[in-house]
């Protein structure tokens, strides 16, 4: 970007915060881009796919250079992010975040570059089950990294901004919402840090884990459908949990004197497996409430007229090697499938009625792993153990789209799961002669029996770093599997 475009942004955005008011434009639908697959497409085929679907922003959770090297070029706007345990190393030195803008932005942001727009520093660092882990690297990294910015002649084009979990503010009414009492003094700092570098306040709202834990959450209030169970507060009254999740934000922003500040909505989605009430119609009922609502341009009670500047859905794709530790559902919440093929109808509202599939994809051959049915299978669970504390097999979860296929489908399933992580290789099938290979797809109604993807490079990669430090969620994950043979 040229100075004189970086003076123009400057000066809009001062005109912007001196008249006090909250910017009112159309909010921009993005998603959020995870890699933590075993099974991962090729980056350009993911940029293609965001590119056929006229998907115009991303947010990442790190800066792979693969990634943003795939992103050159295509005209997205980006948004990279900066992991909870790099937050100490920025924190305490100036050349280690000169370093990082260097590496992972200067390099990126050229002519026919990658269009990094904001940088993500941690994600959701001050969330509760962190106790304060996180907490006090967060402003240090910021001030370094803005330095670095500015070093790079890049501070009036590229934004710094810490997503922040809904759990960071609190009350029983949105109009009264305040941030946590041990948050005050930090979110104070880190605001007057956003208003004066012209960031906006980036926040994950998630009705799904409001409903999931707690059984005594109005079901039809997480959804835009209208609800029988409202919030009434003073005039205004909430018919959806996102509104009055973002309005209590909104007030607790005005409570430190930001109450104008433009909000970003980093996560939001709703999981398609995995636990009662993550499945393909309640996805799709919700994205497509949700981008509906929220095009409307109507706003919230709080905010009239005007929306999240943008929205980034999540996710994009399904991350299959994510933790479990948080339920089952945190390997589905892609829009896709992990292989890029859309799970059910959804218009984004970006001039596409339909989603639109992944191209190319490279698949393995087609042919899957059962469990061979002229064996006895008595004593199977230790095979079983094996390949599901490896592979995943949260689908066959209580509430899971593979829960009712009977014992005999879960071996199989569990067998060809870990056959496909294992790139088909043939001993992988064995499991002392249980596991035979079909060619016949075993899949059964809602229980779709994957096919890998043939990208050796960043799969293998994957598996070989981050096997062992997943694969003990996993067997938690798994207990419940062997409990029903």
């Amino acid at each position: 970007m040229s100075r004189l475009s970086g003076t123009l942004l400057c000066l809009v955005l001062a005109i912007i915060l001196l008249s006090g008011s909250v910017p009112v434009g159309e909010s921009a639908i993005g998603v959020n881009w995870g890699t933590i697959s075993f099974h991962r497409l090729k980056p350009s085929t993911v940029v293609d796919l965001l590119k056929d679907n006229k998907i115009k922003r991303v947010k990442l959770f790190d800066a792979d250079p693969g990634s943003l090297t795939a992103l050159m070029g295509s005209g997205i706007e980006v948004m990279v992010g900066i992991p909870n345990e790099m937050l100490a190393a920025l924190s305490s030195s100036t050349d280690a975040s000169d370093l990082w803008v260097r590496q992972n932005v200067s390099r990126y942001v050229v002519k026919g570059g990658a269009d990094i727009r904001y940088v993500a520093v941690g994600n959701e660092p001050f969330l509760t089950s962190y106790s304060g882990q996180f907490q006090s690297f967060v402003v240090p990294a910021l001030l370094n990294l803005q330095q670095s910015l500015v070093k790079a002649n890049l501070a009036g084009y590229v934004k710094l901004v810490v997503p922040c979990n809904a759990d960071a503010y609190e009350s029983s009414l949105p109009s009264q919402g305040a941030f946590r009492p041990e948050l005050t003094q930090i979110m104070t700092q880190l605001v007057s840090f956003l208003n004066s570098n012209g960031s906006p306040f980036v926040v994950n709202i998630y009705p799904f884990l409001s409903l999931y834990g707690n059984s005594d959450f109005p079901q039809d209030y997480a959804f835009f459908e209208g609800s029988t169970h409202p919030v009434t507060d003073g005039s205004n009254v909430y018919n959806n949990a996102f509104d009055g999740n973002f309005d209590t934000l909104v007030a607790a922003l005005n409570k430190l004197g930001y109450g104008q500040m433009p909000i970003v909505i980093g996560e939001v989605g709703w999981p398609t497996d995995g636990a009662i009430g993550a499945n393909l119609t309640a996805a799709r009922v919700f994205n497509q409430g949700l981008i509906k609502h929220v095009l409307s341009n109507k706003g919230t009670p709080l905010r009239p007229d005007a929306p999240p500047m943008d929205i980034y859905l999540f996710a994009l794709l399904d991350e299959g090697a994510k933790s479990i530790l948080p339920g089952n559902f945190e390997r589905h919440w892609g829009i896709f499938s992990f292989d890029g093929q859309a799970k059910y109808a959804l218009n984004l509202g970006l001039g596409n009625k339909l989603l639109k599939n992944a191209k190319n994809v490279e698949y393995l051959p087609s042919r899957w792993c059962v469990a061979d049915p002229s064996k006895d299978l008595t004593n199977v669970a230790n095979h079983l153990r094996i390949a599901c504390s490896a592979a995943d097999c949260t689908t066959l979860n209580y509430g899971g789209s593979c829960n009712e296929i009977g014992s005999k489908g879960n071996i199989s399933y569990a067998f060809n799961s870990y056959y496909q992580l294992q790139m088909q290789n043939a001993q992988s099938c064995d499991f002392d002669g249980l596991g035979m290979v079909t060619f016949l797809d075993p899949s059964v109604g809602d229980c779709r029996f994957p096919v890998g993807v043939n990208d050796h490079k960043s799969s293998l990669a994957f598996r070989s770093c981050h096997r062992w430090t997943t694969i003990w969620t996993s067997i938690l994950g798994g207990v419940w599997f062997f409990l029903m043979l």
